[in-house]
């Protein structure tokens, strides 16, 4: 099933089905939210198995994936990872730091009580703080309870989305340093309008992980298509790694973290920083400048039969 959330006066939006090809959408009938969908699946996912099969068949009106919100506009916890071990180790010779442990994978907690709608602009204090964007995967779990292990938690992963962790570089290392985590470095993210669930993908959901690459433009030109597979640690592991000491209510959010192959000269990047940590290593200084006011950049990840999935985020930064 495909899923978005349109406006309606409310911080939580309506939800809609939308049409595997994206060409219809239609107000859910069983439930009126996403989160409230995540909070009793079992309950609604019949009833919305036949409006998905009836939004398939023509019913609902046309789709238009530019005045969605994102699926959940705000949620109760939004957990970061970094599984992509070709970003991290590039970071690590870049800025010289000794070579960190692939297990517990680094995780961190952002703030989740808003989502950028996916073709909004993003309005952010100042260019001098190095704006960056962030493309990755990520998924939405139902509640997982506390000490749930990796084989458990894949079945808790209930809806597959796509994200913008949008990064203000130059704050960052101020912020590291201290040892209380990032705040003022990590705005709101941003989610790409429609959420699916992990049957849509078919052979490219596997090994709890995106088998697909991520497109990324940035002021129409493009930036970056690594493959989504290349993840250290699959998402169920996340979760297990996420639920060892607390509960994760319905509605949490976990992110692979930046998109990154080991052949990323060939494919590209899915975020500013990496291609300026190539450039270090290659020229021995970035040449690559961070985004300016007015900069747009549009992220998508299709099906390899070129049926959409997740629907582009597409946008600006503007002065906050």
């Amino acid at each position: 099933m495909k899923f978005a959330t349109l406006p309606n006066g409310t911080s939580d939006g309506a939800l809609y089905v939308v049409s595997r090809d994206h060409s219809r959408c239609a107000p859910a009938l069983a439930v009126s939210t996403l989160q409230a969908l995540l909070e009793d699946w079992d309950q609604f996912a019949a009833a919305l198995q036949a409006e998905y099969d009836a939004v398939n068949a023509g019913a609902g009106v046309e789709f238009d994936p530019t005045q969605t919100l994102s699926p959940l506009p705000r949620a109760w916890q939004w957990l970061d990872g970094s599984a992509y071990d070709s970003h991290g180790a590039l970071m690590e010779k870049v800025f010289n730091i000794a070579p960190l442990p692939t297990w517990p994978p680094l995780m961190y907690q952002g703030i989740s009580d808003r989502f950028h709608a996916p073709c909004a602009d993003v309005p952010l204090p100042s260019e001098d703080d190095g704006i960056d964007f962030e493309g990755e995967f990520g998924i939405i779990t139902d509640r997982v309870p506390m000490g749930t292990d990796a084989e458990a938690a894949f079945s808790h992963i209930r809806l597959l989305v796509q994200v913008n962790d949008w990064s203000l570089r130059k704050l960052a290392p101020r912020e590291m340093k201290t040892g209380f985590g990032w705040l003022q470095c990590k705005p709101a993210c941003t989610m790409a309008p429609v959420a699916v669930t992990p049957d849509e993908l078919g052979d490219a959901w596997r090994d709890a992980r995106i088998d697909l690459p991520l497109i990324v433009d940035w002021n129409g030109t493009r930036f970056g298509a690594a493959e989504g597979y290349e993840m250290s640690v699959g998402f169920d592991q996340l979760i297990a790694h996420a639920a060892y000491s607390r509960d994760l209510v319905a509605g949490t959010v976990i992110g692979s973290g930046t998109v990154s192959n080991e052949t990323y000269r060939e494919v590209g990047s899915s975020c500013i920083a990496e291609r300026r940590g190539i450039e270090i290593l290659d020229h021995g200084a970035p040449e690559t400048d961070f985004m300016r006011f007015g900069d747009q950049v549009r992220m998508e990840a299709v099906a390899r039969d070129g049926t959409p999935l997740f629907g582009a985020i597409n946008q600006r930064v503007v002065k906050g």
